[in-house]
This record gives C-alpha cells, sequence and structure tokens, in this order.
C-alpha cells in the first residue's frame, strides 16, 4: 500500500497562526484554545493540516504560547516557531521561515481560529495552485454582507490585484462582495522574498500578509484566487458568538457524518 490518499505531496508545508491575542473574545485563556464540543479549536486546524501535509505543520505560537504547545503537543506532533511580539499577520509568517522543512516548494497558510476549514479544500486549493502555475493563490468565498473582512481587489480582466482590509478600505471597496479567507497557497520562495517588502504604513500600523497580493501584481507574478462554495467552512472565530455558531455547525456535520439527525 502507498501512503495516504490524502497526503498531496511531501513538499508543501503547513503554516498555521495561532498567536494572536484574541480580545474580543473577552476571555483570560487564549482564543484558539476556545473549545468547540469538548476540544481546543486549534486542535481541528492542526488535524486538517496533518491529514494534508503529513508532519510539515508549523504552529505560530505567540500569546500563552506555552500552553498551546503543550495542549497541542498532548494530542500530536507539529513543529512550533514563537511570534514574540504581535506584529500582524505578515509577521506571523515571517517568524515561521527558519522552521518551514528545507524541501518545501510551496506553503499552505491557514489560520488557527477556522477551524471548519476542511482537508478537502485545501487539497483543492493546492492542486490548483500547481496546476495553474501559480506563485500566489487566495481561498476567496463571495458574501452577501462583507462587513470586517478584507476586500479582493480584480482589474478588468479579474487579475487579483491586492487585498484591501476594512480598516483601509474605501466606500466603494466596501460594496466588493468577494472576500479573503486567509487561507493561501504560496511558492515558498515567492513567499519570503514579497513578505521582505511589506511595509507597515496602515491604519493598524502592522505587517500585512495580504500586502504580498499588490506585491507580486506590481512585480508580474502569476496571482489567482480560488472561490469556494462553502461560507460555513470559513467562519473565523473572533468573539462568543461565531464560537456558539461553529459549535452548531461542527455538530451537525458530525450528526451528518455519524448518519444521525440531531
Amino acid at each position: 500500500m502507498g501512503r495516504k490518499m490524502q497526503t498531496v505531496t511531501d513538499n508543501v508545508s503547513a503554516v498555521i497562526l495561532a498567536g494572536g491575542m484574541g480580545t474580543r473574545m473577552k476571555s483570560t485563556k487564549a482564543k484558539v484554545l476556545h473549545e468547540i464540543i469538548g476540544r481546543p479549536m486549534l486542535t481541528y486546524v492542526v488535524e486538517t493540516a496533518r491529514k494534508v501535509v503529513g508532519n510539515n505543520v508549523v504552529l505560530v505560537i505567540g500569546n500563552q504560547a506555552d500552553k498551546v504547545k503543550r495542549i497541542v503537543s498532548e494530542e500530536t506532533d507539529v513543529i512550533f516557531a514563537i511570534q514574540e511580539n504581535q506584529y500582524g499577520t505578515g509577521h506571523a509568517v515571517l517568524c515561521a521561515q527558519l522552521n518551514i522543512p528545507e524541501h518545501t516548494d510551496q506553503v499552505v497558510i491557514l489560520c488557527g481560529d477556522v477551524p471548519l476549514i476542511t482537508s478537502n479544500t485545501i487539497i483543492q486549493l493546492i492542486s490548483d495552485h500547481i496546476n495553474a502555475m501559480r506563485d500566489i493563490s487566495i481561498l476567496a468565498v463571495e458574501v452577501d454582507k462583507p462587513k470586517g473582512y478584507g476586500r479582493i481587489l480584480l482589474d478588468e480582466n479579474r487579475n487579483v490585484v491586492g487585498i484591501v482590509e476594512e480598516t483601509d478600505a474605501t466606500e466603494d471597496q466596501k460594496t466588493i462582495r468577494l472576500i479573503n479567507t486567509g487561507i493561501y497557497c504560496v511558492k515558498k520562495d515567492c513567499l519570503f522574498d514579497s513578505l521582505k517588502k511589506i511595509k507597515s504604513d496602515n491604519v493598524q500600523g502592522e505587517l500585512y500578509l495580504t500586502d504580498i497580493i499588490g506585491i507580486g501584481y506590481r512585480e508580474g507574478k502569476n496571482v489567482g484566487v480560488l472561490v469556494s462554495k462553502d461560507v460555513e467552512e470559513i467562519i473565523g472565530v473572533n468573539n462568543c458568538e461565531d464560537l456558539k455558531k461553529v459549535e452548531i455547525i461542527m455538530h451537525k456535520k458530525l450528526c451528518k457524518a455519524q448518519g444521525k439527525t440531531t
């Protein structure tokens, strides 16, 4: 027998961002450790990533790093990278650079607070990225109420020009319904070359990972988007209300998988 079907390729690594403070949870517990059906939400993302890339999982931790490390390590083995200061998503990925296995060609970037993402969707993103020979691929969805999300900017030929965060968006840009899920597949060399060029000249004063899109476009890189049909899968947990919503969805999915009804 060969290796599991789910493992796409040995030269893909996953970086999971799990170092944020999560102040909107109004809790002393690290956001990614809040539980969904009795398990910390981060463990769902780690388990999904491992189905796709095997041992090539790098977990970026910062807030309550020791506790997060201990809880994740009780369940599985991953590579840990430390983000000591919270300077944004771009900075978080930079913190993972030295920990990514050397044989990696492509990097999938996932969020520790998006626990419903499935291995099938990640595999689809990687396959689409590799088949289209892209430098950068973004997982996107179309939503009726895009408030709070980064909007994906397209030119007249539907090429991805960039991503603008809600706080930096113009009124016109706020009407865009195509949103960024925060999940990407990027050629490793392109990723870290672009990250060196991003600046913190935005409202938040942070290094946005999303800025690699605009840099890639300006440099003539192949930047594309895969639009997922499953909006539920990319729900991010930012507050207690989100946590309850995700738990209800996950409970339904588990019941469905077990052939039961709620």
